[in-house]
């Protein structure tokens, strides 16, 4: 017998609107998936071929492209930002809606090529942030963090963050500003393109998710 599917999946407020999208798919997580005391890292479903892990959203890409799990769920962010090519994305799961924006001070000056070319920038999105930049003759120099990116503006560690928007709440709360957008972010299916060659089932869980997103949409 095949050993079953691993989908992984991404902690937070992105799993919880990807778990009715599977429910439509015909994948519903054993009980202890929403045990948060439950130490476990794999689970079972309600679909014999189909087991879920539960990782960080960064980590959720970096297991399908090297083939620990066959499909997962991942921001177009984190793939642009990673850019593996073990991966392809057939499906935009229409999840997940928040943006990557540049924000700083209130009263910061406006960043442009004549005033600033170059800028020191706090984020975990290096390859993105730099690239967009770049694009206009400005060097971003960027400062790796993982989280609390507001405290960096806050205590001078860099003028500036890029860093996902969704309400901005938590911007107005540490005295910062949305300056700019530089990408809209959605939620997508990854697929790992080896997995998708060899094994039949890949593509069958595609189309019921391609499926699922068509009834969600609808309904």
């Amino acid at each position: 017998m095949a050993e079953p599917l691993i989908i992984a999946l991404p902690k937070g407020r992105i799993l919880k609107e990807a778990l009715p999208l599977l429910a439509r798919a015909g994948i519903v997580p054993e009980p202890a998936f929403h045990d948060e005391a439950s130490r476990a890292l794999k689970f079972a479903t309600s679909h014999r071929d189909v087991e879920l892990i539960r990782v960080r959203s960064f980590d959720a890409a970096t297991f399908v492209a090297f083939g620990a799990a066959a499909l997962g769920i991942v921001g177009n962010d984190v793939l642009l930002e990673f850019a593996y090519p073990e991966l392809y994305a057939p499906i935009d799961l229409g999840i997940g809606h928040c943006r990557l924006s540049v924000a700083d001070h209130a009263d910061a000056p406006p960043i442009t090529g004549e005033t600033a070319s170059h800028l020191r920038i706090a984020t975990k999105y290096p390859r993105l942030t730099q690239a967009h930049f770049a694009a206009r003759g400005i060097q971003a120099e960027c400062i790796k963090l993982n989280g609390a990116m507001e405290l960096a503006p806050l205590l001078g560690l860099a003028p500036r963050i890029v860093d996902l928007v969704s309400t901005g709440a938590t911007l107005r709360e540490n005295g910062l500003v949305e300056r700019e957008v530089i990408l809209d972010v959605t939620s997508r299916l990854v697929v790992n393109r080896a997995a998708s060659k060899t094994d039949a089932r890949v593509s069958v869980l595609v189309e019921a998710l391609r499926r699922a997103v068509g009834d969600a949409a609808a309904a």
